[in-house]
């Protein structure tokens, strides 16, 4: 039966059985994208699906395969206790702890557990630093006591000061020195480069003073003995050790959305058996099929469906909404939502891996590991950093010793520790991963998930949304809208018989009158000489009596005047809806209307988004006046109908090409193209998961109000961003020359290289402090 109008989308001229591997779109071989793999061409509706297939062709060519290796993969992470990876240089991957060759910070796992795992680096480093601290105390006040030690210690002092500092530089500082040994031994100078560098030379030369004080000229005394700088070398350890506490901590926190959402999901569930008896099994042992009980305060274990009963689920968790979702017989569960009200009997449909939060958390732990655009910069920047930074050091100590106030070699040495020690590459480095894992973990628990940094960075750049009518702007399952009978018909009747003969029929537009007549509890009866009318109707018998139901092409070829409510046909047309004649015994009993309801957030989203300044596009498949109807009534002035694929698909690349920068927002399969090819694609959670995956950005809820928070939580991510490299190329920019003694002729004033080290330990911590302020964002 086909009452008026679904469509089917494909490209025109697309070859039977040639399919874009990535998002299963009809192509043809004229396609402008293509990759030949073994011998063998494959074709693309769009570069972005190509790039995807390119970068993983088994993924799209044999699944099971990479499911098999991927399983393997699993296996063997988990026994060398999972895989870990750098924050700064996400490329760097291995099977358990440890530190980056490139930028030597301690590695992250790449899938944090949902308990909070203990740091051994961070245990490691805290005994380290309460250890040697009263050391370091000890060599700092001895120090800076001036005449009082010299008193009591006489030319011992320097002895004193290096049996306190050693067990401090060498013991606490070990893992500092392995790291710029590495540093070194891979040729990619970085912050271990730099403070290894100026401690080891402050401990160094204060060792051979102490130990054969008379290799070195009277340039290098004061008071008449050679200075010694143990407690130097000894603070800035300590501080190192303090300022890598601080930053191992904060970092931990940027994980706790990920081991929020990981948390949901309950330890059980209560697996009905077939004869009645209930078990409760570990979640992993649930099985797709399984019938599950979940009672009143129980989360839902797994994704599925309802069987029996009735509740209020709280989904606010997975999808950001706080009202909770009334679900009865025929309603999908999400796994980890929370049952708030009446017990419900499920069917398990998906389970494990292929669950709403179990993707949700390997898509968020991905997008917290990619880079953003901005970072490219930083990275540049970085990349020379060190490098430059040992060069200003070694002008310093020349400069200060040559043309400096004696002792002049000794301000040498100083200024040029203190320049090594308080540059900070890895503020420059964390600067966009922090924001990025902060970010994309709270948009998660909002109901938004990126799929990478480049689209936190590209979303708030957009000008241009256009959105799709049917599952995105309306709830894309047709419902009844309303009835106008005839002379003689009641509503009811006209109801009650319509029903009766769409009862077997699987059309979308039939369950519609069906779902109505059974709420309005009116009986049913079963349809006799049941036939379609080609594609215009349907005809049969109920209760004796000879019915027509169908579009007025049907009503005309059985002679039945329609005109007499063709106005108020028109009028419901105009209203969106979908307008189904039905005749009895040749004589029309009047019309019955179906419509794809607009969700109840709609309005409200588009008003959000043209408040923030978006242009709107509709572009559906609908009819044009269907679409009209939907889109003034919403606002929408640029609306598109009877759109086919490659049309959307089009349109983006007109806008595109006129400058703009465009998201597309959809979720069928019809929409992959536009999706893919847009600068941002957005996907409703509710579609499907061909939408899903060509797209950048997706709204578990489906709720257009989503995207407005997304693009919310976009523009303060950035913000953010451009906060940590502002504080991190201004910190250096200002400190390096401070710590050289650019301020000594002007102010006499020297930076010592203690509070160069505290200076360079804060700046990181400052960094990740900054970004875990996206933690508490929210766009009500």
């Amino acid at each position: 039966m086909s009452h008026d109008d679904h469509q089917a989308h494909s490209h025109p001229g697309g070859e039977p059985g040639l399919a874009d591997p990535v998002c299963g779109m009809t192509v043809t071989a004229a396609s402008e994208h293509e990759a030949t793999l073994d011998g063998k061409h494959y074709y693309f509706c769009s570069a972005h699906c190509r790039q995807k297939f390119v970068a993983d062709p088994q993924r799209y060519l044999q699944p099971e395969v990479g499911s098999a290796a991927g399983a393997s993969a699993t296996a063997a992470a988990t026994e060398s206790g999972g895989e870990y990876t750098c924050p700064m240089h996400p490329e760097v991957v291995q099977l358990g702890p440890g530190t980056c060759p490139k930028c030597g910070m301690a590695l992250e796992p790449m899938q944090p557990a949902a308990e909070a795992e203990a740091n051994p680096e961070l245990d490691d480093f805290r005994r380290r630093f309460w250890w040697s601290l009263p050391f370091t105390v000890a060599v700092a006040v001895i120090s800076m006591s001036g005449s009082v030690f010299d008193s009591l210690l006489g030319a011992a002092r320097p002895w004193v000061e290096l049996l306190l500092a050693t067990p401090v530089v060498l013991w606490a500082g070990k893992p500092f020195f392995e790291r710029w040994g590495s540093s070194l031994v891979q040729r990619a100078p970085n912050m271990w480069t730099l403070i290894g560098t100026g401690t080891g030379a402050a401990y160094l030369y204060s060792l051979i003073a102490t130990l054969v004080p008379g290799l070195f000229p009277d340039s290098f005394r004061l008071d008449g003995r050679v200075a010694v700088y143990f407690e130097a070398a000894a603070v800035i350890i300590s501080l190192t050790l303090l300022g890598q506490l601080l930053e191992l901590k904060a970092r931990s926190q940027t994980g706790a959305a990920i081991r929020a959402l990981l948390g949901l999901a309950p330890k059980t569930a209560r697996r009905l058996a077939e004869d009645g008896t209930e078990t409760d099994i570990p979640l992993s042992q649930v099985q797709v099929g399984d019938r599950l009980r979940v009672r009143p305060g129980e989360k839902v274990p797994v994704d599925g469906l309802v069987l029996e009963g009735a509740s209020a689920v709280d989904e606010s968790m997975l999808t950001g909404e706080p009202m909770p979702v009334s679900k009865r017989a025929g309603d999908a569960l999400i796994g980890a939502s929370l049952n708030t009200s009446g017990a419900l009997v499920m069917r398990a449909e998906k389970v494990g891996a292929a669950t709403v939060l179990a993707q949700i958390v390997q898509l968020v732990a991905s997008a917290q590991r990619s880079r953003a655009p901005m970072q490219r910069m930083a990275d540049r920047v970085a990349g020379y950093f060190v490098l430059l930074v040992l060069f200003i050091s070694l002008l310093t100590l020349l400069l200060w010793g040559v043309f400096g106030p004696e002792p002049s070699w000794v301000f040498g040495l100083i200024n040029a520790v203190a320049v090594l020690i308080i540059a900070c590459p890895c503020a420059l480095g964390l600067a966009t991963p922090m924001s990025v894992m902060v970010a994309t973990g709270n948009a998660a628990t909002q109901g938004v998930l990126f799929k990478d940094a480049a689209a936190i960075e590209q979303l708030r750049r957009v000008d241009t949304l256009i959105v799709d009518k049917t599952g995105t702007l309306t709830k894309g399952k047709p419902a009844f809208h309303g009835a106008v009978p005839a002379a003689g018909f009641s509503e009811d009747e006209l109801l009650r018989l319509a029903a009766s003969l769409d009862l077997g029929s699987e059309h979308p537009l039939a369950q519609a009158l069906v779902a109505e007549a059974a709420s309005r509890n009116l009986r049913l009866s079963q349809a006799e000489e049941f036939e379609s009318a080609s594609g215009i109707g349907v005809r049969g018998r109920v209760a004796g009596q000879a019915l027509a139901l169908g579009n007025s092409a049907l009503m005309e070829e059985m002679g039945v005047a329609w005109q007499p409510l063709a106005a108020e046909a028109e009028a419901l047309r105009l209203e969106g809806a979908s307008v189904i004649y039905l005749a009895v015994a040749a004589k029309l009993a009047g019309l019955l209307a179906v419509a794809d309801p607009v969700k109840a957030t709609t309005a409200e989203a588009i008003a959000a988004l043209k408040a923030s300044g978006l242009h709107l596009i509709m572009a559906t498949g609908d009819g044009l006046t269907t679409a009209r109807a939907v889109g003034q009534r919403l606002g929408l002035e640029e609306i598109y109908g009877e759109v086919r694929p490659q049309d959307k698909y089009q349109l983006v690349k007109r806008l595109q090409g006129e400058g703009h920068r465009v998201a597309m927002a959809g979720d069928g399969i019809n929409d992959a193209p536009a999706l893919a090819a847009a600068d941002v694609g957005i996907a409703m959670g509710t579609g499907t998961d061909v939408a899903m995956s060509s797209a950048h950005v997706t709204l578990v809820k489906g709720d257009l109000r989503g995207i407005a928070k997304a693009r919310a939580i976009s523009v303060a991510t950035v913000d953010n961003m451009h906060q940590n490299l502002t504080f991190a190329f201004l910190y250096n920019a200002l400190g390096v020359p401070i710590a050289a003694g650019v301020l000594y002729p002007a102010f006499g004033v020297l930076l010592s290289p203690m509070f160069a080290a505290l200076a360079m330990s804060l700046s990181s911590v400052s960094v990740v402090t900054n970004a875990l302020r996206l933690r508490r964002f929210r766009r009500d």
